[in-house]
């Protein structure tokens, strides 16, 4: 055959297949967007998240109008507020900060998912252990949205995030993700939220509990984001992953650990171990120039055992310097204080 005969055959044949709608080739899976390149002058960004601040404390006596958390002998708010804002500046480095843009007191039990609300006798019941706590626990998070225009207000860049502070059984997770593309964070991502084009995550908060409460409900949040923006990084090249390492788990190679699990524990919460193992936690302190610096370390390393102590330890080791490494960035607060920023 000719190759003018080859190519009108060609044609012919495109022609039929646009006629009958065959496709020529495949449909094109569009990549993922390509990494900056690495680099080592890149500066570590400063991030400022404006808060929405909602505090769900009822009244319990009409009469003299004590709340829930009085009445408890719980924490103020305002005190966690203060203190856990401060634990994040002082231990990113000064690289997250956070603005409480706008402070909402309510005097109210919030709705379930299934629109039950508790009364305070009905609630007071469950704490004295008369009744079981009111099941489904998870509360109406779509409310809350709709109640204060949350959606519509990170869309805006009015807000970046919102705390919750509430009561044992409010039904809050202790994060979760809203917005276009939100992913696991400690919680399934929350549905029809993506009016916003903007992740953001809330964080559900008790005072009841403590500062070192909150800060494992943000380690948690660290954990879950920083798996995603590692997520298609494999071997040693997952840094995210050699951070997490501890000794049970990886006998011998233990590096900062996880939120629960410090580079010597055998348990959960296992905070107070006097166990000595060797662990590179103090090389993480030169990211991404590893020295190869190796020390024994047990528990009076990070409190002996007390919560606080050990995360804002946990914490102080998160990279945030200039530069980025395979295509990250050296600096991981930006992901964790803006999960827009995580590739997905």
């Amino acid at each position: 055959m000719s190759a003018s005969s080859g190519s009108f055959m060609s044609s012919l044949m495109d022609i039929l297949n646009l006629l009958f709608g065959k496709k020529t080739s495949p449909p094109v899976t569009p990549s993922r967007p390509v990494a900056p390149a690495d680099n080592t002058t890149e500066p570590a960004k400063i991030i400022t998240n404006r808060v929405l601040l909602l505090v769900y404390d009822p009244v319990m006596d009409p009469a003299t109008g004590r709340k829930l958390s009085q009445m408890q002998g719980w924490h103020r708010s305002e005190g966690l507020v203060t203190g856990f804002a401060a634990d994040i500046l002082q231990n990113s480095g000064g690289m997250a900060r956070y603005e409480i843009v706008q402070r909402v007191d309510l005097d109210e039990f919030p709705a379930k998912v299934d629109g039950f609300r508790y009364t305070p006798s009905t609630y007071l019941d469950v704490l004295r252990g008369a009744t079981p706590p009111h099941s489904p626990q998870e509360v109406d998070y779509q409310a809350v949205l709709a109640d204060f225009n949350i959606l519509q207000r990170v869309a805006d860049n009015e807000i970046d995030e919102v705390w919750v502070f509430a009561f044992p059984h409010a039904g809050f997770y202790e994060s979760v993700m809203a917005g276009a593309g939100a992913f696991w964070c400690n919680a399934p991502p929350l549905k029809n939220t993506s009016q916003s084009a903007r992740r953001f995550v809330i964080m559900g908060f008790s005072y009841e509990r403590g500062i070192g409460e909150m800060l494992e409900s943000f380690g948690h949040r660290v954990e879950s984001i920083m798996s995603k923006t590692f997520e298609h990084t494999r071997g040693d090249d997952n840094l995210w992953e050699r951070f997490a390492r501890y000794d049970q788990k990886n006998p011998g190679k233990a590096e900062v650990g996880t939120i629960h699990f410090a580079p010597n524990s055998e348990r959960d919460y296992d905070w107070n171990n006097p166990r000595m193992v060797a662990s590179n936690c103090y090389d993480w302190y030169n990211f991404p120039n590893f020295q190869g610096d190796v020390r024994q370390v047990n528990a009076s390393e990070w409190g002996n055992g007390d919560i606080r102590r050990h995360h804002q330890w946990w914490l102080k080791h998160i990279p945030h310097v200039a530069g980025r490494t395979n295509g990250i960035h050296n600096n991981w607060w930006q992901y964790l204080m803006d999960p827009n920023q995580v590739r997905v």
